[in-house]
């Protein structure tokens, strides 16, 4: 993905990191209704800071197709930055954003932890809450305010698992890291492989903060599996790095993980070592959907540094899809119960191809893509090779 400008980066994370702004296209809006204040509570400073361009762009993107007023009301949203892993500070704000910004929905949460953490605010105050990314289990039936436009760990592994037995592979190693998503994808993955017949020659779960990853290649090598699975985020560079340098690509052994391995943005940074690595994503930049090239377009318009969307803009522009829905199905205001069952069931096109709420979990119904990561023209770039179409999570009750 193109970087902004040293210039540029600073203004648009300025934007971003700011204790609470409003963000609406200047339009006429029914002067004697309130606004629909969204409020929006992300993680856009810290490791995050480079998804502050994408979101903007996407946001104004949305508002650009779909205009600021919904209802002959006037859409503010109404941004608050949680700095990162901070489940008490994300509290503090979603109290913040109801009480004294009196906003009409939540959306946002990028990490699980904060998003558990926001669950007894929404909960109390009936606030509905659209999770942008937090995919971890357990948070959404506690919630009754909640409902998710990400996924889940099971649902990305589950197509991976099958897909891989499909491919006649017999045997895996796993390897993720050591806290609640790496466990969830571990646990998840050996389930689905198991039960298509395959084994696990082993396991390992990395402590978080390690980035030399020799030893855990070595060990990997030793036990000669057909494949590897990794849930590794930001650490997996450092792996494919180790995986190259160790010579890995000869062994034949085939690198299996969840997409946010080989998001674009990563490529320049991990070079050829990511070439071959087979992940399962809700998104690729590469698909053939109307609304992915023309949210592409729309946001490279904007903003001529952000090459694609991603999992995460493509999330935040479906969340303000279905806040237009319900704030439409409800001129007089936001009912908070009937907002929840306007969600349950509701289906949305997306640049990722169609999705829906579940009625029953209130999680995602969406396609899930295996890539294998070619390069094409010079430039690497996921290339779908599989499709999982309408993938419901398969541990989530």
């Amino acid at each position: 993905m193109i970087r902004p400008p040293a210039l540029a980066r600073t203004a648009l994370l300025t934007l971003a990191v700011c204790a609470s702004f409003t963000f609406a296209v200047p339009r006429t809006a029914t002067a004697d209704l309130p606004p629909l204040k969204i409020g929006f509570l992300g993680t856009f400073s810290g490791p995050y800071a480079d998804e502050a361009a994408p979101a903007n762009a996407a946001i104004a993107a949305f508002f650009k197709e779909h205009g600021d007023t919904i209802g002959g009301r006037k859409v503010e949203l109404v941004r608050k930055d949680d700095g990162g892993l901070s489940p008490e500070n994300s509290r503090r704000l979603a109290q913040e954003l109801i009480v004294n910004d009196k906003v009409d929905l939540l959306a946002g949460l990028t990490l699980s932890p904060n998003a558990a953490a926001v669950g007894p605010i929404s909960t109390q105050a009936k606030k509905p809450t659209l999770i942008i990314n937090a995919g971890g289990y357990g948070i959404l039936e506690p919630n009754p305010y909640f409902a998710r436009f990400s996924f889940t760990t099971g649902q990305v592994t589950y197509p991976l698992a099958d897909w891989a037995a499909k491919q006649k592979i017999k045997n895996a190693y796993v390897v993720v890291l050591d806290f609640g998503p790496g466990i969830d994808a571990a646990n998840t993955f050996r389930t689905a492989f198991t039960a298509k017949g395959g084994t696990i020659d082993g396991e390992v779960h990395v402590p978080l903060g390690v980035t030399d990853m020799s030893a855990y290649v070595q060990r990997v090598r030793d036990a000669k599996p057909q494949a590897v699975f990794l849930f590794l985020t930001v650490t997996g560079r450092q792996f494919l790095k180790a995986w190259q340098s160790a010579g890995g690509a000869k062994s034949g052994i085939k690198l299996l993980a969840t997409g946010d391995l080989t998001l674009e943005k990563f490529f320049p940074d991990e070079g050829d070592s990511a070439l071959g690595v087979y992940t399962a994503m809700n998104y690729s930049p590469t698909l053939d959907v109307p609304m992915n090239k023309k949210l592409t377009h729309d946001m490279h318009a904007i903003d001529p540094n952000v090459e694609y969307p991603d999992f995460y803009t493509v999330a935040i522009y479906d969340v303000l899809q279905a806040a237009y829905n319900v704030a439409a199905a409800q001129p007089g205001g936001i009912d908070p119960d009937k907002t929840m069952t306007l969600l349950r069931g509701m289906k949305l096109d997306s640049a990722r191809g169609p999705i829906q709420i579940d009625p029953q979990t209130r999680d995602l119904i969406q396609p899930i893509y295996i890539r294998r990561v070619d390069k094409v023209n010079g430039q690497l770039q996921n290339t779908t090779i599989a499709t999982y179409p309408a993938v419901k999570d398969p541990t989530e009750k």
